[in-house]
């Protein structure tokens, strides 16, 4: 079987590691992860890429990397990687894949050890083996038997910044023949969970056939795992499975409900319909006896919306992002759902970076971006010194900065508004990186946890606190510091720091970043029912990442939380006379 796009990009990612493992050279080692990054990107098969002679036209395939791809393509592998599992054990590329576990750190568990798998680390983490490794001790040894836990926890499913932009392209791929006359994503995907298994599309139409063939026949698919007259199903060259489901429009209403779902939402909703006498499936409402059995003969009930399936269970119209089984049928009920958030309440992003730091835009086109998406206001907010690995700025950088943002938003006039900010990071002492004097010298202080993020529970939560209840900081950046799939959030008091935080009126971010996604929604949720202030930003380090908003508007509104929550809905003098009440 011929090797899919996935599998190849796959096979150069390892290459990467293992030679990595080696100690070879970062460009080599750079250069079959460049090519792996680039190969997961490309939307078509890469054997008719090749077939045109056009690999070398894409980012860094050059001749060398081209032709270890063509003989993948032909031989279904490759001689190069042979070489380097018979040389390096392919166990410790899973070995590095553990939080905290580097390629010094693997060949070094190989050299001393002889650990070559998971397993066999874990067994000896287990036995205290780790601790007496130069540069390990009883606390590293911890940090990787953590590590292999949460390793295990993972479950392979796709990123929603990845999941939602190649289902979307497909939808609207679709909708273009006559014979589709609505379609939808469904299930987890339009829930907004961040992480999507299999990706369901729904099109309403009376006649399918063309509908399945343009879906199977996609340059995209690496796979045609199912072919039939209404329902088709394919594996994609990125490796994300993609069902497709036909149904007529009359019942467009109940069919988009069951496959939006969740599981429990859906339970709910039938006993609802089954106390009032009918049965709930994807196809109709239908009258039932008194043994809930379903009257055939009875008049079924369609429903070409979702609208009408709650209106005729007597609900309230209940969001997709809010189908979760958290109270939300029982508020429907009742008539007091939320207003959520939406983009057009939007005015302001608080969170982004420039070439000064780690961005790749400069401040003027960021403030051109900005201005280009209807913002009102915006803040620059680059990295502060500690953060060397994103050229965080001395003071003496930060304050020449602040004096070019201000000059720029003086001549911007009315256009717009540019603070100058900071994210500063809060150190692992739990120091702030920044003295007071300096950051009573900046228009708004984002503080966040960038290092120390395996601390115990009672240490991570001083560190924020100290943050919160520092006169000069505005906001926490990305509170809970987790990054999916590889980092999961810091162990902390959350019910003490949002408490601080609504003590002292300080903002908790909602990172709209996918690989992000924080505050997660539950927290969302508590600290808009405390009253703590919100705001959703993109964290942008490119102008592409302002597009990012989206993502967290979805988590937000998965959080219950409506407009009147989030501080970047105010105008710019409403935020202006909160900036100059902070203590």
């Amino acid at each position: 079987m011929s090797l899919s796009n996935r599998e190849i990009a796959d096979i150069f990612e390892r290459c990467s590691d293992m030679l990595q493992i080696r100690g070879d050279n970062i460009h080599r080692v750079l250069s079959y992860r460049r090519a792996a990054e680039t190969i997961r990107a490309v939307p078509r098969d890469l054997r008719v890429i090749s077939s045109e002679g056009g690999l070398t036209d894409l980012n860094y395939i050059g001749k060398t990397i081209a032709a270890k791809i063509d003989e993948m393509l032909e031989t279904d592998q490759l001689e190069f990687y042979e070489r380097l599992k018979a040389e390096i054990p392919e166990g410790l590329v899973d070995i590095m894949h553990i939080n905290g576990v580097g390629p010094k750190k693997a060949k070094l568990f190989w050299e001393q050890l002889d650990i070559t798998t998971v397993v066999e680390l874990q067994t000896a983490a287990d036995a205290g083996k780790l601790a007496g490794l130069p540069g390990m001790g009883k606390k590293s040894q911890q940090k990787i038997l953590d590590g292999i836990e949460a390793l295990s926890r993972q479950t392979g499913r796709a990123n929603i910044g990845d999941a939602l932009p190649a289902a979307q392209k497909i939808l609207d791929h679709l909708l273009e023949l006559p014979e589709a006359q609505e379609g939808a994503l469904a299930g987890s995907i339009r829930r907004g969970r961040e992480t999507i298994g299999d990706v369901d599309i729904l099109i309403a139409g009376d006649n399918a056939a063309p509908i399945m063939d343009r879906f199977v026949s996609m340059e995209n698919v690496a796979r045609i795992l199912g072919h039939g007259p209404t329902k088709s199903s394919v594996e994609l060259l990125s490796g994300l499975q993609v069902d497709v489901r036909v149904l007529e429009k009359a019942r467009w209403g109940t069919a988009l409900n069951y496959f939006t779902g969740s599981l429990a939402h859906n339970v709910k909703m039938r006993g609802i319909a089954l106390e009032q006498g009918l049965s709930l499936n994807e196809h109709a409402l239908s009258p039932v006896d008194e043994n809930k059995t379903i009257i055939e003969s009875a008049e079924k009930i369609l429903c070409d919306s979702e609208e009408k399936v709650y209106e005729t269970l007597g609900l309230q119209y209940v969001p997709p992002e809010l189908r979760e089984d958290s109270g939300e049928i029982e508020v429907a009920r009742e008539g007091r759902l939320p207003e959520l958030i939406t983009r057009a309440d939007i005015v302001a992003d608080l969170h982004m970076h420039s070439t000064w730091s780690d961005g790749k835009n400069t401040i003027r086109e960021m403030v051109d971006a900005c201005i280009a998406r209807g913002h009102q206001y915006m803040v620059i907010t680059d990295h502060s010194r500690s953060l060397g690995i994103a050229n965080g700025l001395s003071i003496e950088r930060l304050l020449a900065q602040a004096e070019e943002v201000r000059q720029l938003n003086a001549e911007m006039g009315d256009v717009i508004q540019i603070l100058a900010g900071t994210e500063m990071d809060i150190k692992a002492d739990g120091e702030m990186d920044y003295p007071d004097e300096i950051l009573a010298q900046m228009d708004f202080v984002i503080a966040s946890l960038h290092s120390g993020l395996g601390q115990k529970r009672k240490q991570v939560t001083q560190r924020l606190l100290n943050a919160i209840q520092n006169p000069y900081v505005d906001m926490i950046g990305h509170p809970s510091a987790r990054q999916f799939p590889n980092r999961e959030a810091v162990d902390a008091d959350w019910d003490a720091v949002l408490a601080a935080a609504k003590e002292q009126d300080t903002i908790l971010e909602i990172n709209a970043n996918p690989l992000r996604l924080d505050l997660k929604p539950e927290l969302a949720r508590l600290a808009k029912d405390m009253g703590v202030p919100l705001a959703i930003n993109t964290d942008a380090h490119r102008i592409a990442h302002l597009d990012l908003m989206p993502y967290g508007l979805t988590n937000a509104r998965r959080g219950w939380v409506e407009a009147r929550h989030v501080v970047n809905t105010w105008t710019f003098e409403r935020f202006s006379r909160w900036l100059k009440s902070r203590p």
